[in-house]
């Protein structure tokens, strides 16, 4: 046992003076949504949030870069990120309006802000593309996953998402690295924006495709590489796999036979086990 011990400290010793607490990580992001929409807590929080909490974030955040970057790094990076948050919550506010506007199911703006995992999910992706601007090592993808074990909804922070976006439902979408998404895009529950080849010396080279602008992806579709572009206005169907481009203003759709049968017509019933 004190073989395995030692292993697991030299292993790690390395590490563990880089690397701020994830816990505390996925904390500051929480904090940090809360502090631009307070409507998310209750109202005695919601009032101190806005008046008094910017100093306290500030602090927090230069405390988790302490552990990762520089000191002479520390004081710049966090007035640069500080610096973004204004253009994040424009781009968060119009998130929101989008999924009030046609999600029929949505009932008022606090309600999305306070209970759709898709602003959420977009919240926490705005907030780790600023990162990762700022080239932050480890924040934005710990902050990404936090957000994708929280909503089933994967965005890789180095993603360039536009203003509007609406992910609805969301379980199982993923939005791979070097996708470029424009706006009023609106994706449905199951879509994938991924890559054709993952070797990895592929890393640096465009592997996710291009959505444009005004583009409806429906659950279940599949669009793949690097090269592909969905173009302006298109609608892409249910369970679409797509890996050539598409022009713009076009109808996409997977064609498949629902056959109805009488199940008189069967001598042993239909009753399978999942």
């Amino acid at each position: 046992m004190g073989e395995f011990i030692n292993k697991i400290e030299a292993y790690n010793q390395d590490f563990m003076a880089k690397l701020p607490s994830v816990l505390e990580i996925e904390r500051f992001v929480d904090d940090v949504i809360d502090f631009m929409f307070p409507m998310r807590l209750c109202y005695s929080k919601a009032k101190k949030s806005c008046l008094e909490d910017m100093d306290n974030l500030k602090a927090t955040f230069s405390e988790l870069l302490s552990c990762i970057l520089k000191e002479d790094e520390i004081k710049n990076t966090t007035t640069l990120f500080f610096g973004t948050l204004e253009g994040v919550f424009d781009k968060l506010t119009l998130d929101a309006s989008a999924i009030l506007e046609f999600d029929p199911a949505a009932n008022s703006l606090v309600e999305v802000v306070k209970a759709y995992p898709g602003f959420y999910a977009v919240a926490v992706y705005r907030i780790a593309f600023e990162m990762k601007q700022l080239n932050i090592p480890y924040l934005p993808r710990i902050i990404a996953e936090h957000a994708h074990s929280k909503t089933g909804i994967d965005i890789n922070p180095s993603a360039q998402i536009g203003q509007s976006f609406f992910i609805d439902h969301g379980t199982g979408v993923v939005i791979g690295e070097t996708a470029i998404i424009g706006d009023f895009v609106k994706i449905y529950q199951g879509v994938t924006l991924g890559a054709l080849q993952v070797a990895k010396h592929f890393a640096n080279t465009k592997r996710h495709p291009t959505i444009e602008n005004n583009v409806i992806i429906y659950s279940g579709a599949t669009i793949l590489g690097g090269e592909t572009v969905i173009g302006n206005n298109t609608v892409i169907g249910g369970n679409v796999w797509l890996t050539e481009s598409v022009p713009s203003y076009s109808l996409v759709f997977a064609q498949h036979e629902t056959k109805v049968r009488d199940k008189k017509e069967y001598v042993q019933a239909i009753d399978f086990v999942i």
